[in-house]
């Protein structure tokens, strides 16, 4: 299922006529995890809301699989889609249980009483949030951070083909926030969709393979998250200077955002496409370690997608251990061997290392 956005404007009434979103177009294909980015004030929370058609663009759409939004029924719409806003403490008549269980309405008629199908989903989905010991008591009882958990199980019970997610780390501590992205990764694995606004690039270019940057001035970027998410954007979006880094763990070399100082340069027109990304090239052997056989087929469409930058393969099961072991030479910009690298790094049961050769190469063009 892809969901899509044509040609998007749109501006609120009493703005004069100011686009606040112009001509935004992209697309967000099965198993995509899209980041959302830019300053406050920027209209990521209104994009998300024109997305799903609860503003009305003032021209372009909303499609799914072609078919504009609003002329999809709600029941067959929020069969397919779930929307998870920033926790409000305005559902404190309800149990926790009872919020969560809320989240498989479109399964069931107003008159009928949830099966025992749907109460296994939703007891599933609570433990796997750390929410059981949570189940009987009032949702205006617990902290705004768990209040956030619990309407993430809410739409996860409706197990939704494209999961669409306001601030989901917002009022979380770090274990939460693991939890919660990792919960993401594992949702876009097996072919769901995510689309999550956030405040934080770390989580950006460690988790989603696009990004949309958006900046006050109604500038945007979309693209592959490396493309995306660099020195200068972040600068150009945030008036941050910053520094993207990278901190190896014994089984991925994950990047980080370090920000610096306050600059001058915020709301400028101009953020860098990728035509103007000027990368250097590299060898480099991707070493994969798997455990899991049925994550071939992910590991090869992959590979396939760089195969013009592929240049040795080996691959060789080691049956004693019960493991596969994958060496992949590439020839490639450093940004395409990072994103490879990246996104192998969250598929389940693989572990990825690049090793680089320190023969220096003239810069290319991505």
């Amino acid at each position: 299922m892809i969901l899509s956005v044509e040609n998007g404007c749109f501006s609120y009434k009493n703005s004069k006529d100011k686009l606040l979103l112009e001509d935004i177009n992209f697309s967000v294909e099965p198993g995509d995890l899209l980041a959302i980015l830019g300053p406050n004030g920027a209209g990521k929370t209104t994009l998300l809301r024109c997305i799903m058609g609860f503003l009305k663009w003032s021209s372009g759409k909303s499609t799914l699989d072609g078919e504009n939004i609003r002329n999809i029924p709600n029941k067959k719409l929020w069969n397919n889609i779930a929307y998870v806003p920033q926790a409000k403490s305005t559902v404190a008549a309800y149990t926790v249980e009872e919020m969560v269980l809320l989240g498989r309405s479109s399964h069931f008629s107003m008159l009928s009483l949830p099966k025992e199908e749907d109460l296994k989903i939703v007891h599933k989905v609570m433990e796997e949030m750390n929410l059981t010991r949570y189940a009987h008591k009032k949702c205006s009882q617990i902290s705004g951070g768990e209040l956030q958990m619990v309407l993430i199980a809410k739409a996860l019970v409706s197990e939704p083909k494209i999961l669409i997610l306001d601030e989901p780390e917002s009022n979380l501590d770090f274990k939460n926030q693991l939890l919660i992205l990792d919960t993401i990764t594992k949702l876009t694995n097996k072919g769901i969709s995510c689309i999550f606004n956030t405040h934080y690039p770390t989580h950006a270019l460690q988790r989603a393979n696009k990004a949309f940057l958006l900046s006050k001035s109604g500038e945007y970027l979309f693209g592959e998250t490396r493309e995306v998410i660099t020195e200068k954007n972040i600068e150009k979006a945030f008036g941050v200077k910053a520094v993207i880094g990278e901190i190896e763990t014994p089984s991925n070399i994950l990047k980080d955002v370090i920000p610096l100082e306050i600059t001058q340069t915020s709301d400028i027109n101009a953020l860098l496409s990728k035509d103007e990304l000027s990368t250097e090239r590299k060898v480099a052997v991707v070493s994969i370690i798997t455990d899991h056989s049925d994550v071939s087929e992910k590991i090869n469409k992959l590979l396939g997608k760089n195969k013009k930058y592929i240049i040795g393969r080996m691959g060789m099961p080691y049956e004693d251990r019960g493991i596969s072991i994958i060496n992949v030479t590439l020839d490639a910009p450093e940004y395409v061997i990072q994103t490879l690298v990246s996104q192998l790094g969250f598929l389940s049961g693989v572990s990825v290392k690049a090793i680089y050769s320190q023969v220096k190469f003239e810069k290319e063009k991505a």
